[in-house]
């Protein structure tokens, strides 16, 4: 039974990664909690098992005493000297207690208590591997479903894939295999839970690291992505080395890298596209797939408005706004756009405005003038003529 009680401790160890002293000690403890439900809490019980052989030793402790005041944890040395003639008041005495001696519930109690502490131990096990794991690409295979939350074994423990972390629309079966982020290990008082993510805007970053090798060498970095899952995600990239363009890179040869991307987000649309700190080139590019004529910025109020040709403006603002509404996420500016048409009427209206305005202007400034002129003939008609002086 002993050799028995180490190889279960061993596999333990093997399979989920629990330390064999740390589930030894709970053993321990267990019995321990054990002992003393059957022979009382008072009783100084302790309670060790040899790691090497599985022997169990329980023994009840007590101090040798002139006299007895607590019969629990005290004996007296003339007692004591029954079972050790060398024993002196102040040592400590102990008795074997039979494993058989604790009983049906006290194993029933042991049990549960091994039970509970190798599955605590199990959850930090679990917590420390995985925590440092946070943002990585991982792999697993769909469990099933609950509440539309999807579970996922990953190998050496079990992963939730929530709802509101899933691409919309996609689907999966018991057995898929499935890639996804990690994005939190968060600790409850009933377990340690695993949480994925394929929505999020890094796991396409993660992606790109993996299809691209400048990304994972930091030779392109992904300044700033956005992403509306399972429709469209907008990247804007740069390059360290000028001798790599960071668009191309991303794209690959015949856009392989991309279309790899692709896949794995189900045909979900990826505009690439070149990070600059020029706002007026920065938001045309973020536009893509739009051509853009004109864009002028207010840098005080952060707001940029955007002149498209007329067949281009649907495209520019894309289906219900996405691709305007991705474009400003994107760059951190407000974005209007109206068509080349709008523009020139409303650049009309504006050159007609200030022509009416500078027109208003003369004519009050006429008045203004004729007014004067009127004033001083008035003046001089009203003032008689000085008479000449004689020297």
């Amino acid at each position: 039974m002993n050799r028995e009680l180490i190889s279960v401790i061993d596999e333990l160890g093997r399979q989920k990664g629990i330390d064999k002293s740390r589930v030894i000690g709970a053993i321990e403890a267990a019995l321990q909690m054990a002992a003393k439900k059957r022979f009382g809490q008072a009783e100084n019980i302790q309670v060790e098992i040899d790691s090497k052989t599985g022997e169990i030793s329980v023994v009840s402790k007590k101090t040798i005493v002139d006299a007895v005041a607590n019969p629990k944890t005290e004996v007296s040395l003339q007692e004591a000297r029954q079972f050790d003639s060398e024993a002196e008041v102040g040592d400590e005495i102990g008795s074997v207690i039979e494993m058989s001696d604790l009983g049906r519930i006290a194993a029933q109690t042991a049990k549960q208590v091994i039970f509970q502490k190798v599955r605590e131990a199990e959850w930090e096990a679990v917590q420390k591997e995985y925590s440092t794991r946070q943002g990585d690409l991982v792999n697993g295979i769909i469990l099933g479903v609950e509440r539309r939350n999807y579970l996922v074994d990953l190998g050496k423990t079990e992963a939730v894939l929530p709802i509101q972390e899933q691409i919309p629309r996609e689907t999966y079966r018991g057995g898929d295999r499935v890639k996804a982020m990690l994005l939190e290990v968060r600790r409850t008082p009933k377990d340690v839970q695993v949480i994925l993510t394929r929505s999020h805007p890094q796991f396409v970053a993660k992606l790109f690291e993996l299809e691209v090798p400048e990304v994972l060498e930091k030779i392109v970095e992904i300044k700033s992505i956005v992403r509306e899952p399972g429709d469209r995600t907008k990247i804007a990239v740069t390059s360290r080395e000028k001798a790599v363009d960071p668009v191309g890179a991303c794209v690959g040869i015949k856009g392989s890298r991309v279309q790899a991307v692709v896949r794995e987000l189900r045909g979900e649309k990826i505009d690439i596209i070149t990070w600059t700190s020029d706002p007026r080139v920065f938001i045309a590019e973020a536009l893509n797939p739009a051509s853009i004529e004109k864009v002028g910025v207010d840098e005080e109020k952060k707001s940029a408005l955007v002149v498209v040709a007329d067949s281009q403006l649907s495209l520019a603002i894309g289906k219900n706004g996405q691709n305007v509404r991705l474009a400003a996420r994107l760059t951190g500016w407000k974005i209007d756009i109206i068509s080349a048409t709008e523009y020139e009427k409303e650049k009309a209206e504006r050159d007609k405005e200030i022509k009416a305005a500078l027109a208003e202007e003369t004519e009050a400034l006429h008045q203004q003038e004729e007014a004067r002129e009127q004033e001083l003939k008035a003046r001089a008609e009203s003032e008689p003529d000085k008479p000449d002086t004689e020297e």
